[in-house]
């Protein structure tokens, strides 16, 4: 979420917008080649490159950042480590469907668990066998620890939140709780939307700040109009039939909570990742997406909705 009044250049405002189409399209189809199964693929296997993409840049900005402050960290392991976390809840899932013929989304994460301490161990063996002398062990095992769980964990509840109702393996599913990739897409929806309402209402009106050592930018007003955005996304995705159908089920708390949890954490995901940057002495992660900063910055909202929509979403009623 960006919101405040500082006002953008023409040139990076225009970089954003090019930027974000360009995502959008390219997001977009590979949503619907994963939604309708295209060319026999499993449900999340055209997303997951994406996924990985994000997550590769992730770590490097990250890796990249705490290297401009002294500390170097084994960026290779921690790519491993982050990917794996992820992809280990698509295979884990897709392994127990097939055994079953259910979905089991609380025993999927567990696999994500496994990888990401697997991961762990790789970075404390890496301290034991190296032996420096130099010292920093410590700093670097904390730092690392932080990347898998900071990226890995929250990318694992994304890939669950696709996976939450699979009932089997093919695109023919049609059972009664079938959702699909609604559940992804709502969380997805809800946070950006209420990302863009933030910035042009901080932009426009935003006063007073929010968090001014952390972020002077972001203001109360951007806030309010972030948690409208999430909640007419919410409402939009959730209440409205697609296709003339409404949906089968509905996430715990019905659209407004929905709305109201999921925005709040990807506010509260934006802010961390400014905390973040604050201590790294960074004003953008990176600058791979032009106007839009870096991985990080694209990301940071939705690894803190992640969960919290996943959740709602598992308890999901009629």
């Amino acid at each position: 979420m960006t919101s405040g009044p500082e006002k953008k250049p023409l040139a990076k405002l225009a970089s954003r917008a090019v930027v974000s189409v360009g995502l959008i399209t390219g997001f977009a189809g590979l949503a619907w080649a994963d939604a309708t199964g295209f060319l026999g693929g499993m449900p999340a296997w055209w997303l997951l490159p994406i996924l990985i993409i994000l997550a590769i840049g992730g770590v490097d900005e990250l890796v990249a950042l705490y290297a401009a402050r002294g500390l170097r960290l084994p960026g290779g392991i921690l790519r491993v480590g982050v990917v794996a976390t992820f992809v280990a809840v698509a295979l884990g899932t897709q392994a127990f469907v097939a055994a079953t013929g259910e979905t089991a989304p609380v025993a999927a994460l567990s696999w994500a668990a496994l990888a990401a301490t697997a991961a762990a161990g790789l970075l404390f063996g890496r301290e034991i066998i190296g032996g420096r002398a130099s010292g920093r062990s410590l700093d670097r095992l904390a730092a690392g620890v932080l990347v898998l769980t900071y990226l890995g964990l929250p990318m694992a509840f994304l890939v669950g939140l696709r996976l939450v109702c699979v009932e089997n393996l093919g695109p023919e599913q049609t059972g009664p709780g079938h959702l699909g990739i609604v559940p992804l897409l709502s969380m997805i929806a809800v946070v950006k939307l209420g990302d863009i309402v933030a910035y042009l209402v901080g932009a426009s009106i935003g006063r007073i700040p929010m968090a001014p050592k952390l972020s002077p930018g972001k203001t109360w007003e951007g806030a309010v109009g972030s948690i409208a955005g999430a909640l007419l996304a919410a409402w939009l995705v959730l209440e409205q039939p697609f296709f003339g159908q409404r949906l089968p089920l509905q996430p715990f708390g019905g659209w407004v909570g929905y709305g109201l949890l999921v925005g709040t954490a990807g506010m509260a995901g934006d802010l961390a990742e400014s905390l973040i940057k604050r201590e790294l002495g960074a004003k953008d992660s990176g600058q791979l997406l032009g106007g839009l900063g870096g991985v990080l910055d694209l990301i940071d909202s939705l690894l803190f909705a992640a969960p919290v929509a996943w959740l709602m979403w598992v308890n999901a009623g009629a």
